[in-house]
């Protein structure tokens, strides 16, 4: 797409070179509408290489406030509730439960993408043709594939009449299925009471960790980072200082997006035991990388490849907090967390 003002001149020559298909963007955004819009009570398998889970999805709208509760319907029981304001995490098999501001209006079932401005500058979407069935629905088949080794695509099934996504499958480039989601059960439903988005367990005697106890001091060495050079597309979304369970200092929290996809920079003083986390782990779709820089520990997260949480490492540099392009961004208030 066009970004300049000066190459406007060369559209009397020339198309834009990523001007995509229209018919696969309307899909996206109908799936974004559905997913938000509608109530909804499915059940549905989330897969990847190391494990698989079934989970049940609440989604509630009445009268524009959106109400969602998560369930995991094998053995640990966790249950995630979003309301309004907060994200709340019941995890009976430790008798804990977390709870944290809500930062954003993406729904609990975010492993799907949706159509922003600009996403086709690093993804192209694609609508495959042919009538493919998913729990016996006749679907429209979306492509989303990264334009470089940067970022992970999609597949999606999308249902004709409504489209909300039956099955998605998170791929490389080469087209390996990393992780996926497969409906077993798929509701829509005009009412749903609120009864149903009340967790099913009390929390009564289990230990609350709440993201707003108490508000750290920050010393200067946690300010003043930064990942100078980014992948293309990324950039800055948000950033905040936190208490995180097991770290002794605050901990400065970046966030990178390029629209779709999603990359943590935690950046910590190192100790003995942060020392442990050096090297690279994976868990489902999400990678993680540690190594060390000066005096600290940084650590990577997203579920993105591996050339990407790296490269990211290896550009986190101290600058002068005055001039840090990350104090620019709007920061979350200074909060304790969990990781």
């Amino acid at each position: 797409m066009v970004r300049y003002t000066w190459l406007l001149i060369l559209c009397t020559l020339a198309l834009p070179a990523h001007a995509g298909d229209p018919e696969a963007r309307a899909w996206l955004v109908r799936m974004s509408r559905a997913l938000a819009n509608q109530n909804y009570d499915g059940r549905f398998f989330h897969l990847s290489e190391e494990r698989s889970e079934t989970l049940r999805i609440i989604h509630r709208v009445d009268r524009g406030k959106v109400t969602e509760r998560l369930v995991s319907l094998d053995g640990s029981g966790r249950e995630i509730v979003r309301n309004e304001s907060e994200v709340i995490c019941y995890l009976p098999d430790v008798r804990t439960v977390l709870v944290e501001k809500r930062t954003d209006n993406n729904p609990l079932l975010d492993a799907l993408p949706s159509y922003s401005k600009g996403l086709e500058e690093h993804y192209s979407i694609e609508k495959v043709g042919g009538v493919v069935k998913a729990l016996g629905r006749k679907t429209q088949m979306i492509l989303v594939q990264p334009r470089d080794e940067y970022r992970y695509g999609y597949r999606l099934w999308l249902d004709q009449e409504t489209a909300m996504p039956l099955k998605s499958q998170l791929c490389d480039r080469d087209g390996k299925v990393i992780e996926q989601i497969l409906f077993a059960e798929l509701n829509l439903r005009d009412r749903i009471g609120a009864d149903e988005l009340k967790p099913a367990v009390s929390g009564e005697g289990f230990k609350w960790l709440r993201q707003d106890v108490q508000q750290p001091s920050i010393p200067k060495a946690v300010l003043g980072w930064n990942v100078v050079h980014l992948p293309a597309g990324f950039r800055l979304t948000t950033w905040r200082i936190q208490i995180i369970a097991g770290s002794s200092a605050p901990v400065r929290h970046l966030v990178y997006s390029d629209g779709l996809a999603s990359v943590s920079v935690f950046i910590e003083p190192r100790n003995g035991e942060v020392a442990q986390m050096r090297g690279l782990a994976k868990l489902g779709a999400a990678v993680a990388y540690s190594r060390d820089v000066e005096d600290q520990m940084v650590t990577v997260v997203g579920e993105v490849p591996i050339a990407t949480v790296q490269a990211m490492a290896a550009s986190v540099k101290r600058q002068d907090p005055v001039k840090s392009p990350a104090l620019t961004a709007a920061p979350e208030a200074p909060q304790p967390a969990t990781r």
